[in-house]
Protein backbone atom coordinates (compact mmCIF):
# COMPACT_ATOMS: atom_id res chain seq x y z
CA UNK A 1 0.00 0.00 0.00
CA UNK A 2 0.94 3.24 -0.09
CA UNK A 3 -0.02 7.24 0.68
CA UNK A 4 -0.31 9.97 -1.73
CA UNK A 5 -2.57 13.33 -2.24
CA UNK A 6 -5.02 13.93 -4.58
CA UNK A 7 -4.02 16.17 -7.31
CA UNK A 8 -6.99 16.50 -9.50
CA UNK A 9 -9.94 14.24 -11.71
CA UNK A 10 -10.05 12.37 -15.03
CA UNK A 11 -13.17 12.95 -17.22
CA UNK A 12 -13.52 9.90 -19.64
CA UNK A 13 -17.12 10.01 -21.68
CA UNK A 14 -16.08 7.11 -23.84
CA UNK A 15 -13.74 4.12 -21.78
CA UNK A 16 -15.04 0.36 -21.46
CA UNK A 17 -18.18 -0.59 -20.34
CA UNK A 18 -16.08 -2.10 -16.79
CA UNK A 19 -15.42 1.50 -15.92
CA UNK A 20 -18.51 2.89 -16.25
CA UNK A 21 -19.85 5.04 -13.17
CA UNK A 22 -16.38 5.27 -11.74
CA UNK A 23 -14.37 8.15 -10.76
CA UNK A 24 -10.83 8.30 -11.74
CA UNK A 25 -8.91 10.76 -9.91
CA UNK A 26 -5.12 11.55 -10.33
CA UNK A 27 -3.01 10.86 -7.17
CA UNK A 28 0.19 11.72 -6.21
CA UNK A 29 3.01 9.27 -4.01
CA UNK A 30 4.11 10.54 -0.54
CA UNK A 31 7.43 9.80 0.80
CA UNK A 32 6.45 9.40 4.58
CA UNK A 33 9.96 10.36 6.01
CA UNK A 34 9.08 13.57 4.53
CA UNK A 35 6.05 13.60 3.88
CA UNK A 36 6.76 15.02 0.66
CA UNK A 37 4.71 14.38 -2.66
CA UNK A 38 7.30 12.12 -4.35
CA UNK A 39 7.05 10.63 -7.77
CA UNK A 40 4.59 10.77 -10.94
CA UNK A 41 1.35 11.23 -10.49
CA UNK A 42 -1.06 8.06 -10.92
CA UNK A 43 -4.49 7.24 -12.18
CA UNK A 44 -6.32 5.80 -9.63
CA UNK A 45 -10.04 4.63 -9.34
CA UNK A 46 -11.75 5.95 -6.37
CA UNK A 47 -13.94 3.24 -4.11
CA UNK A 48 -14.32 5.89 -0.56
CA UNK A 49 -15.37 9.18 -2.10
CA UNK A 50 -12.14 10.94 -1.78
CA UNK A 51 -11.22 14.45 -3.03
CA UNK A 52 -8.84 16.76 -4.36
CA UNK A 53 -6.11 17.48 -1.35
CA UNK A 54 -6.69 14.71 0.55
CA UNK A 55 -4.21 12.22 1.84
CA UNK A 56 -5.50 8.65 0.29
CA UNK A 57 -4.29 4.95 0.58
CA UNK A 58 -3.96 2.98 -2.50
CA UNK A 59 -3.55 -0.44 -3.29
CA UNK A 60 -2.18 -1.56 -6.45
CA UNK A 61 -1.83 -4.51 -8.80
CA UNK A 62 -4.38 -7.10 -8.11
CA UNK A 63 -5.22 -6.04 -4.77
CA UNK A 64 -6.61 -2.89 -6.39
CA UNK A 65 -9.07 -5.04 -7.80
CA UNK A 66 -10.51 -6.45 -4.04
CA UNK A 67 -13.31 -4.04 -3.36
CA UNK A 68 -16.67 -4.12 -4.38
CA UNK A 69 -16.38 -1.23 -6.54
CA UNK A 70 -13.51 -2.20 -8.37
CA UNK A 71 -13.75 -6.61 -8.49
CA UNK A 72 -13.03 -7.96 -12.17
CA UNK A 73 -12.67 -4.23 -13.46
CA UNK A 74 -9.75 -3.58 -15.04
CA UNK A 75 -8.00 -1.48 -12.32
CA UNK A 76 -4.08 -1.26 -11.38
CA UNK A 77 -4.87 1.35 -8.59
CA UNK A 78 -7.33 2.09 -6.52
CA UNK A 79 -8.13 4.59 -3.36
CA UNK A 80 -9.00 2.34 -0.37
CA UNK A 81 -8.86 4.67 2.18
CA UNK A 82 -9.46 8.87 3.53
CA UNK A 83 -6.32 9.12 5.48
CA UNK A 84 -7.00 11.00 9.10
CA UNK A 85 -4.02 10.81 11.14
CA UNK A 86 -0.44 9.19 10.41
CA UNK A 87 1.97 8.75 13.39
CA UNK A 88 5.52 7.74 12.54
CA UNK A 89 8.38 6.53 15.38
CA UNK A 90 5.90 8.34 17.78
CA UNK A 91 5.50 11.42 16.16
CA UNK A 92 2.14 12.42 14.29
CA UNK A 93 3.43 14.02 11.33
CA UNK A 94 -0.04 14.04 9.37
CA UNK A 95 -3.68 14.97 11.55
CA UNK A 96 -7.03 16.10 8.73
CA UNK A 97 -8.50 17.28 11.07
CA UNK A 98 -5.78 20.11 12.72
CA UNK A 99 -7.10 23.22 13.34
CA UNK A 100 -5.38 25.81 10.75
CA UNK A 101 -3.54 27.94 12.88
CA UNK A 102 -4.78 31.85 12.60
CA UNK A 103 -2.35 34.39 10.56
CA UNK A 104 -1.32 37.52 12.44
CA UNK A 105 -1.87 40.70 10.36
CA UNK A 106 1.86 42.36 9.47
CA UNK A 107 2.48 44.75 11.81
CA UNK A 108 1.32 43.74 15.19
Amino acid sequence: MQIARVKGNVVSTNKTEKLLGLKLLIVVPIDLSTFEEKGQPIVAIDTVGAGVGEVVMLCGGSSSRQTPLTENKPSDMAIVAIVDSIELNGDVIFRKFDEPKPSVPSGQ
